[in-house]
């Protein structure tokens, strides 16, 4: 699946102000990136660092009085569709020690506050069925809605509401699969057929030695979906995190199938 890429950013700021830029897609074995072209304005100066787990790029970027980002890509996506039905659970023993991080609660998913609701609800559950049956109890309970959380919003409040965007939806399939000893993180990705369209984000679940993704909203699949990066949740792979205030101006993205 070949897939094109078109993202604008423009926000203005009262002085200068430092970021980290997080929008680039990166080429690994299911996804390949095609003229690609990051464009910044004038103004601003970056320096390149590697993503979480060296999965992808980040930007160090002052910038002021305002910030302006152009990306464009084309990325040929070569995931195969793999059912999680019938995937086994990795024995703890087993897990490799860079993906022990992911079994811990973090920042926005408190896994250790729903142990009892996923013993209860999910009773005589293991690996990928499991996972698929926490993704669908999401998607069946949850309502999306744009308006309802922040940027504080965490799986908890997620919980306690049913409802929020794609980050919420991801904050609260990581929490559970994490109280049912399945090592699961955020990704930030684009995908076609998101609406409305944005950035998105989905989640990675670790089961039989591999990384396997799954997207409780049910707006993508893995083999459209184009991997930005990775994280404990929201607060390891937001898009940009300014250090200063920032007013947004204009945001949009744009994810179609160059191919179709």
């Amino acid at each position: 699946m070949l897939l094109s890429i078109q993202t604008h950013l423009l926000y203005a700021t009262s002085q200068p102000c430092d970021l980290l830029l997080q929008v680039e897609a990166f080429s690994d074995g299911a996804q390949q990136c095609h003229e690609a072209q990051l464009t910044l304005d004038y103004v601003s100066v970056h320096r390149e660092i590697s993503g979480e787990e060296g999965m992808g790029t980040r930007r160090w970027i002052k910038a002021g009085p305002r910030f302006e980002c152009r990306y464009t890509a084309l990325v040929e996506v070569t995931r195969p569709a793999i059912a999680l039905n019938g995937l086994g659970q990795t024995p703890w023993v087993e897990i490799p020690s860079e993906v022990v991080k992911y079994l811990m609660p973090s920042r926005y998913c408190q896994s250790e506050l729903f142990l009892d609701f996923v013993s209860s609800q999910f009773r005589d559950m293991s690996g990928g069925d499991l996972i698929e049956n926490m993704s669908h109890w999401i998607y069946t309970n949850f309502t999306y809605d744009n308006g309802i959380s922040h940027a504080g919003t965490s799986a908890t409040d997620s919980f306690g509401s049913q409802a929020g965007v794609c980050r919420d939806y991801a904050h609260v399939l990581i929490s559970l699969a994490r109280a049912a000893g399945i090592p699961a993180r955020f990704v930030s990705v684009y995908a076609p057929d998101v609406v409305p369209q944005d950035f998105h984000a989905v989640v990675e679940v670790y089961l039989e030695d591999a990384w396997y993704i799954v997207d409780p909203t049910g707006m993508a699949i893995p083999t459209e979906i184009i991997r930005i990066c990775v994280g404990r949740d929201a607060s390891d792979a937001s898009f940009l995190t300014s250090y200063g205030w920032m007013d947004l101006i204009e945001q949009s993205v744009d994810v179609r199938r160059a191919d179709a």
